[in-house]
């Protein structure tokens, strides 16, 4: 089943590094997250990727086209204009990088990436996000639902207690609080039949608007609660605590073994 990873927006709210590459280029340790999300897929045995570039793409490009170069030791044999790469990683994966232009929403971009589906179920998230999902729990979840689309979910909670106040402001309870407390948010990791496609006209339609609508109304959407460890990276704080993670041998993330 081929991954597809949206990866080609601007990534405005950490522009303090996404001036200079896309987002998903954004290293936690040395590597790129992008790197870090195909490498959770990869190690469930998901190893046939679809990248969704966009802005600089062109640096996505680069990065796979010298990857072994990037990731491993190398002799470089002056005389003879001869590279050698030492300990090659053993990364069984095929890689497709697509420009689906700069400005395409993300279901546009998806749409654009169709005839390298094919006619078959496949994966989809963001690129800007890792956790510690099970894919085949996810997968057997959205087999059994016999539904189009199965949407990974996450509860953050509160982080405070939680108070309930009357409308003349007296405190009518207070309690600490609980997981079931905060809603539940898309987190990407979702498995998608090729008929949710149908359901994206153009460049225009982001995913999460009239695709995603449309199966709630017609009740063809499914959701799997994550209850592991996610996280965003749409600023530098978060950035920082993903990379805090990784520098301490803590990223609850790293489900592969180097």
């Amino acid at each position: 089943m081929k991954v597809i990873i949206l990866a080609g927006g601007l990534g405005t709210r950490i522009s303090e590094e996404s001036h200079l590459k896309p987002k998903p280029m954004i290293e936690i340790g040395e590597l790129p997250i992008l790197v870090h999300i195909m490498k959770i897929y990869a190690a469930q045995g998901f190893n046939e990727f679809i990248i969704c570039a966009g802005y600089k793409q062109h640096i996505i490009k680069e990065y796979f086209a010298h990857y072994f170069l990037y990731n491993n030791d190398v002799t470089f044999d002056m005389m003879s204009n001869q590279r050698i790469i030492h300990n090659r990683s053993k990364d069984n994966w095929t890689v497709t990088v697509v420009d689906t232009g700069l400005n395409t929403q993300t279901g546009g971009r998806v749409k654009r990436v169709k005839d390298y589906i094919g006619n078959e179920p496949f994966m989809l998230t963001y690129g800007d996000a890792v956790g510690d999902i099970d894919l085949t729990s996810l997968l057997n979840e959205h087999k059994k639902s016999g539904k189009l689309c199965t949407m990974s979910c996450y509860n953050f909670g509160q982080s405070k207690g939680v108070i309930d106040i009357s409308k003349d402001g007296s405190v009518n309870a207070f309690r600490e609080k609980s997981d079931l407390d905060g809603d539940l948010i898309n987190i990407g990791f979702m498995v998608c039949e090729p008929q949710v496609l149908d359901l994206i006209k153009d460049d225009s339609v982001p995913f999460e608007d009239y695709p995603l609508k449309t199966l709630v109304k017609e009740n063809q959407l499914n959701a799997y609660v994550h209850k592991g460890f996610w996280q965003c990276m749409d600023t530098l704080r978060e950035k920082e605590k993903l990379e805090k993670l990784w520098v301490t041998n803590n990223a609850p993330w790293k489900i592969w073994v180097d």
